[in-house]
């Protein structure tokens, strides 16, 4: 596709819908723009404008806009993404939504909240906590994303096991699609049929299909106790069996089952400075179990951890009070930055398996360790399979053979997880950084589909090109 560059008279245009302060062009102030959280000395692009809009109307405007002209546009949130997914691949125009950043609405009666893209999620649930609700949909960088981009890429984290992800809890959107036209899709209905379901579509589909402007999300009542389990395994086996067996023997879902092999928790444990016993354990879990009373969630937790050391694992420590909680999720939350200790330049992946193959996907990552002589620690959701497998550049190569290897570490893993019944992303999405692997995992048939869809809602391609296929 040949796009047109941006023209003085189009950047007059633009400055007319949403102010000259709205609209960035000088290069210093759109370097922060040209990537996300992936490696920009591999991803980067410079846009060549960026707009900050406020309302609906102005996104619509610019939309149409930038259609009529063959420019292409790319959506982005807080750039807190891991695919690339937020990168102008193409120059272009960057819609940011920093600015539409207000709840609009707080329903109680219906248990609803209506949002604009830009609100931060973390500040959703201290919105409403004091009304004794929460939103489910908790992705693990919830201090840092906007629920535009949650939805973006249907983002999940550690409380996915018991409750979902951002999908689930998304009852309504308002979207801006490539020709410029707004679309509502759902409401504040629990139940809808009425035809094809759009929303979902849009949910998860990278910002390709059209810019989110307004989100209807569903809360939950808050669980008024808390507890978690950090517990001890000789070996990523022992640990990942008795994933279902808490769930199928002991009849409870919990919270959060999140995994740390053993090099994720021994950097981590460095990193911190923290003393816990690790260097006898394989593996360990990290259990959280919620509830509305004391006693029930002690006797969850109780169950849970005596299924544990019947199975033999080698310890089970509690934490049941602020203090100790943070103190065993420190460790989970700065594996990856323990790891940036090592080397800056790394892969984090997030592959998905069925949980009982967990096991199975281990040696392959070991075999691909020693193979490219890097480390690959393994952390991640052992609930729901989703796994953060992680290619950490060896300080003594070169920036050119690590990129070389790099690349073929990334084929192996994902040729393994999809022979174990995986595929390669279970939240973070695919981007431009997973784009040239998608036919490992995916049908050309389903592709085809795909691209049938894209061209269906963006006929000229400006939405967000270069992210998931090309067309």
């Amino acid at each position: 596709m040949k796009y047109n560059p941006l023209t003085k008279e189009i950047i007059d245009e633009l400055v007319e819908i949403v102010g000259r302060k709205n609209v960035i062009s000088d290069k210093e102030k759109i370097e922060t723009y040209s990537h996300d959280e992936t490696s920009a000395d591999q991803y980067a692009h410079m846009p060549e404008v960026v707009v900050r809009p406020k309302t609906t109307k102005e996104i619509a405007k610019i939309v149409k806009l930038a259609n009529k002209e063959l420019i292409p546009i790319t959506p982005r949130g807080a750039g807190s993404g891991l695919s690339g997914g937020a990168i102008p691949v193409f120059g272009g125009i960057v819609i940011s939504t920093e600015k539409m950043n207000r709840v609009l609405d707080i329903d109680y009666n219906n248990m609803m909240m209506v949002l604009q893209p830009g609100v931060v999620t973390n500040d959703i649930n201290e919105e409403i906590a004091e009304h004794g609700l929460f939103f489910a949909g908790y992705p693990m960088s919830v201090e840092t994303c906007y629920i535009g981009g949650n939805v973006a890429e249907n983002a999940g984290g550690g409380k996915a096991v018991k409750y979902g992800v951002t999908g689930r809890y998304v009852m309504g959107l308002e979207v801006v699609i490539p020709t410029g036209e707004v679309l509502e899709l759902g409401g504040k209905r629990v139940k809808d049929v009425t035809g094809y379901d759009l929303k979902q579509l849009i949910v998860g589909s990278e910002g390709t299909l059209g810019i989110v402007t307004k989100i209807i999300i569903k809360l939950l009542p808050l669980p008024a106790v808390k507890e978690d389990l950090l517990v001890l395994f000789t070996d990523v086996k022992s640990a990942i069996n008795i994933v279902p067996e808490i769930m199928t023997g002991a009849r409870i879902i919990p919270t959060s089952i999140e995994f740390m092999d053993k090099l994720s928790v021994k950097t981590s444990c460095e990193y911190l400075n923290e003393h816990l016993p690790y260097q006898q354990a394989g593996a360990m879990l990290l259990i959280e179990v919620d509830g509305n009373t004391e006693e029930q969630v002690e006797a969850d937790a109780e169950i849970i951890g005596e299924l544990c050391l019947d199975k033999g694992a080698i310890e089970v420590y509690v934490a049941d009070n602020y203090t100790t909680q943070e103190r065993v999720w420190s460790v989970r939350r700065n594996i990856a930055e323990a790891f940036k200790v090592v080397s800056p330049h790394q892969s984090l992946e997030d592959i998905v398996v069925p949980i009982a193959a967990i096991p199975d996907l281990m040696p392959e990552l070991e075999r691909i360790s020693d193979k490219y002589n890097i480390q690959i620690p393994c952390y991640g959701h052992a609930g729901d399979g989703n796994l953060h497998a992680t290619l950490v550049k060896n300080p003594e190569s070169s920036m050119q053979e690590w990129y070389e290897i790099e690349k073929k570490a990334l084929r192996e893993i994902y040729q393994a997880t999809k022979e174990l019944g995986g595929t390669i992303s279970g939240e973070h999405g695919i981007g431009l950084k997973r784009k040239p692997y998608m036919k490992i995992v995916t049908s050309p048939v389903e592709l085809e589909l795909m691209r049938k869809i894209k061209k269906a809602f963006d006929p000229n391609n400006i939405m967000n090109p270069g992210k998931i296929f090309d067309l």
